[in-house]
């Protein structure tokens, strides 16, 4: 019988499912913080640090540890051990990892709209509905980070899944049902399977084995024969290839190695939103660390460069340190507030535009912080397209203002 995986939205009955499935079929069920904990276990790595990239959160410095990298290819370890121990079902976002060539895998979505989950979430945790909404939003946010950085994709993209389920339509029964009959109809044989699961190991290895040869490096097995697919640009290719050969042909199992370049190598490092030639320098701040971070991750997505303070007094600091265009500025931080960041940058730096992005405003502060300067005031949960489109608005303020300066001098 295929292996299974299961995403699903929050709230989305998705337990009940799974439960009914695991007594169906006699599968075993591993969640994401079971997966956490094996590879945690193996690698001696620390559990929080890997649920946080399972998130979709970029380590601060990532550039320098390559520690995203060094965890995805240890899961990736992790779920080839167990597709090769037995067929099972993942509960999560790590069943992403399993590359889609690997075909004696079912791969199901469980989703139905937020206002019908905000409804369950408050029923069955009894909780309020802003609560609710604030889980459910946080919970879709690292999906979608999550599934955007593997396959540019949503996480609810229908052509990522062979089987999707609108739960608030498909009582559990029904939803078992729909799931064992498809389960019947992939055929595979025991032997490709395993030659399939082996593959999977083995690119697993060979990734984790390329980590400190270059960034952006992955790798597709075919019974021995890998071959490396080079995304980010490099200096004399020629020779980075050699090295990569090299490297790769130490790792048990290959037999040959080729490399080939990927569309991320010709994609060049600068703000294609922005369209300029020198991006602006960003800076998030707020309290949240969780929120701010993947902010940070999502802007990045659209190729920004950001950097991140958690608090008013670590903002101050840096803008002193560092040049700083545009700022985006939570109100309510303990210490140094939202309103004190605000007022300092407006008197010691007026040529720093600041948005204002907060989660408990009201008409009242939103007047007040216009009216100390602020380039415009935003409500969370953020829109990050509405976001993006303002920072730009906001950068281009600075651009005009930069041209008119040197007339006003004359």
């Amino acid at each position: 019988m295929p292996s299974i995986t299961i995403t699903n939205g929050t709230f989305s009955q998705a337990g009940a499912i799974v439960d009914a499935l695991s007594s169906a079929t006699g599968m075993k069920v591993f969640t994401d913080r079971e997966i956490i904990t094996l590879t945690a276990a193996r690698e001696r790595l620390k559990e929080a640090s890997l649920l946080k990239i399972l998130k979709g959160q970029t380590p601060t410095f990532n550039t320098f540890t390559k520690e995203r990298e060094k965890s995805l290819a240890a899961v990736k370890l992790t779920l080839a051990e167990l597709l090769d121990a037995g067929d099972i079902i993942l509960h999560g976002l790590s069943g992403h990892l399993i590359p889609a060539t690997l075909t004696p895998v079912l791969r199901a979505l469980l989703i139905t709209d937020r206002k019908r989950r905000i409804a369950s979430a408050c029923d069955t945790r009894n909780i309020s509905e802003s609560e609710a909404t604030s889980r459910i939003q946080a919970s879709d946010e690292a999906a979608q980070l999550w599934c955007s950085a593997l396959h540019g994709k949503s996480a609810w993209d229908p052509s990522l899944y062979d089987l999707v389920i609108p739960t608030d339509k498909t009582p559990v029964p029904e939803a078992l049902s729909l799931i064992t009959e498809s389960l019947s109809r992939i055929e595979v044989e025991p032997e490709e399977s395993d030659r399939l699961v082996a593959n999977f190991a083995l690119a697993s290895r060979v990734e984790q084995a390329l980590i400190d040869t270059g960034e952006g490096l992955t790798a597709e097995a075919q019974d021995g024969h890998v071959t490396v697919t080079i995304n980010k640009n490099v200096l004399m290719l020629g020779k980075f290839k050699q090295k990569v050969e090299a490297d790769a042909a130490r790792i048990s199992g290959v037999t040959s190695v080729s490399t080939r370049i990927g569309k991320g190598f010709y994609k060049a490092n600068v703000m294609y939103d922005f369209d300029l030639p020198t991006p602006p320098r960003v800076l998030l701040v707020d309290d949240e660390k969780e929120f701010v971070q993947t902010l940070s991750e999502r802007l990045r997505m659209r190729e920004m460069t950001t950097s991140v303070a958690y608090g008013g007094e670590e903002a101050l600091a840096m803008v002193g340190k560092e040049e700083t265009d545009v700022m985006v500025l939570d109100l309510k931080m303990p210490g140094v507030n939202g309103y004190d960041v605000l007022k300092n940058m407006k008197a010691q730096r007026p040529h720093v535009e600041v948005i204002i992005l907060t989660g408990h405003g009201s008409e009242e502060d939103r007047k007040r912080c216009l009216e100390m300067g602020a380039f415009a005031y935003l409500q969370k949960p953020a829109d990050i397209d509405r976001l993006t489109e303002t920072m730009k608005a906001a950068y281009e303020k600075i651009k005009s203002n930069r041209a008119e300066a040197p007339s006003a001098e004359a």
